[in-house]
C-alpha cells in the first residue's frame, strides 16, 4: 500500500499489531477475521496496521492466497520490518531475539500518537477480535467522560465512577453508598455495538 508514517494516522486510532510469520495458522486466523471485522474497526474511526519481519512479497503472495482460500480482503497495510528495528523500538522483541517468531504484540495508540495500552500473546495464541474491539471502545469510553469502565465492560453497559480522592469527599458519602465502586448507568443514547 505504499510509504507510511504512524504520524499519517494522527487524529484517529491506530491497532498496530505483529505477527510472528505470513503463511501461518494463526496469524492467517486472524488476519482472516481483522478483516471481517475491518468495518467494525472504522465505526470506532480506528485504523489497522500490521508489521511483520517478512518481506513486501511475501505479505503479497500471503494477502493474494487469503484472498484466494477465504474470500476475504485485506484492506490494511502490512509494514514489512526485515531487520527488526521497528519491533524491538516498540518493545515487541527482546533485545537479543534472532526472529519474531515468538511474540504477538497489539498497541492501542491514541488520536494523539500515545500508547494507551498494549497486549502480547504467544505465537501459539490467537488474538480476540472481540477483546481489540471492546478495548478500544473501552478507551474510547474513558476519554470521552469522568469514568472507567469495569470488568468485562461493552458499550452500552454501566460504567464506574472514580473513588472518591480525598477523605471528606468519602466521608460525605451516604451510609449505605459503596463509595470505592459507584455504578452509573450506560447513557440512553450511547451505542450497544
Amino acid at each position: 500500500m505504499g510509504e507510511m508514517s504512524l504520524s499519517d494516522y494522527r487524529g484517529r486510532w491506530v491497532l498496530l499489531f505483529s505477527h510472528p510469520a505470513d503463511f501461518t495458522p494463526v496469524c492467517t486466523s486472524e488476519f482472516v477475521a481483522l478483516s471481517r471485522a475491518a468495518a467494525r474497526f472504522e465505526a470506532l474511526d480506528c485504523a489497522l496496521v500490521a508489521i511483520s519481519v517478512d518481506s513486501l512479497y511475501s505479505h503479497l503472495a500471503w494477502v493474494r492466497a487469503i484472498h484466494r482460500h477465504f474470500g476475504v480482503t485485506v484492506g490494511f497495510p502490512i509494514v514489512e520490518d526485515p531487520s527488526m528495528v521497528i519491533g524491538r523500538a516498540y518493545g515487541m522483541l527482546a533485545e537479543n531475539a534472532p526472529d519474531a517468531a515468538t511474540l504477538r504484540a497489539t498497541f492501542f495508540i491514541d488520536p494523539d500518537g500515545i500508547i494507551r495500552a498494549k497486549l502480547c500473546y504467544p505465537a501459539t495464541i490467537g488474538r480476540s477480535v472481540e477483546e481489540l474491539l471492546r478495548v478500544v471502545a473501552a478507551l474510547q469510553r474513558v476519554d470521552s467522560d469522568d469514568v472507567v469502565t469495569p470488568e468485562g465492560w461493552r458499550p452500552g453497559d454501566a460504567v464506574l465512577l472514580p473513588p472518591c480522592q480525598d477523605q471528606a469527599e468519602a466521608l460525605a458519602a451516604a451510609d449505605d453508598s459503596c463509595w470505592f465502586h459507584r455504578v452509573r448507568p450506560a447513557h440512553a443514547d450511547e451505542e450497544v455495538r
